[in-house]
């Protein structure tokens, strides 16, 4: 289905990328927009997003709705929409890519959450598809990436807890074979090791049920964290839920950290810290790389906006006890 932004109508299908303005920029620095020249005239007049994941998740998660928007913003502007699949696995995902590629439907693949050992890229490459992979994309693939520090941020994040004087540190993580997950998971034992202490890590499916029974299980432990990173937003509020009702106080006796900033992180009561991230930017430089693909052009790298400390009530200094 395509999901064109709020107040904005998708480009009916197979018109082609408007021409761009004379003496535009036919491809930028990093992170510049893209005017580029038009697309053949039997485009489809539209890209591919598959999202492997339960659909019922895609309702609660803001991230990809904000991400979507960002990306549709960008193509509506050369008459482009997105077609979105949901499916449950890669396998699935693989599939809907060759009913594309066998029938024309789409001008370029976005190709979201690159795991260990992905087959998708490969696939991709086979069939033909132009692709851009959002995120750092594993070895052994050349498409081209819209890229994330994973590391900084980690590292920032841990630094402004032990500076808060936390030392028993946990994180609910997403599936652990998504690459991001393992970058993230590398940067905080790295860190945490070098400051002499061990953090506890879980695995989540960025549900809330997850997030609530993870944060319900570490609080249970003889000595519990003093301190929990969440991979999401939904997670994160399942948390603070879940600390509530064990009756551990935010942030008196345990702090959180969410990943992402959607309205709900500031909405929570009390709000929750975030490791910030401009997802609709990411989305538009998404989709700035799509446009180049789709006009036969070499993608211009690009890198998102890296996730930025946003203090607020659930952070606060360690237990003395």
């Amino acid at each position: 289905m395509s999901l064109p932004p709020p107040g904005r109508t998708a480009g009916p299908i197979g018109r082609p990328l408007l021409p761009a303005a004379p003496g535009s920029p036919r491809a930028g620095a990093p992170g510049e927009r893209v005017d580029g020249p038009p697309a053949p005239r039997h485009s489809p007049g539209a890209v591919g997003l598959v999202l492997a994941r339960p659909a019922r998740l895609l309702g609660v998660e803001p991230f990809f709705m904000e991400f979507i928007a960002g990306i549709e913003e960008r193509l509506a502007e050369h008459d482009l929409s997105v077609l979105l699949h949901v499916v449950p696995h890669h396998e699935a995902e693989i599939a809907a890519y060759r009913r594309w590629a066998a029938r024309g439907l789409v001008d370029a693949v976005a190709l979201v959450n690159p795991t260990v050992g992905d087959r998708r890229p490969e696939v991709l490459t086979e069939l033909g598809l132009p692709a851009v992979v959002v995120g750092n994309p594993g070895d052994g693939t050349d498409l081209p990436a819209v890229r994330t520090d994973e590391t900084g941020p980690v590292r920032d994040a841990l630094a402004r807890l032990l500076e808060l004087g936390h030392r028993r540190i946990a994180r609910v993580g997403g599936p652990a074979d998504l690459l991001h997950t393992v970058a993230r998971t590398r940067a905080l034992r790295e860190g945490c090791r070098e400051a002499g202490i061990e953090p506890v890590v879980v695995e989540g499916d960025y549900s809330d049920e997850a997030g609530a029974r993870l944060t319900a299980r570490l609080l249970s432990a003889p000595e519990p964290p003093t301190a929990i990173m969440y991979d999401n937003d939904v997670m994160a509020v399942a948390g603070l839920e879940a600390a509530g009702a064990a009756g551990v106080a935010v942030p008196d006796r345990l702090s959180l950290l969410a990943w992402d900033d959607s309205p709900m992180c500031r909405l929570a009561s009390p709000p929750l810290t975030t490791m910030s991230v401009d997802v609709h930017r990411f989305g538009s430089l998404v989709a700035d790389t799509l446009l180049e693909l789709v006009a036969g052009r070499p993608a211009t790298p690009r890198e998102s906006p890296a996730a930025r400390w946003v203090r607020r009530g659930s952070t606060g200094p360690a237990p003395a006890d």
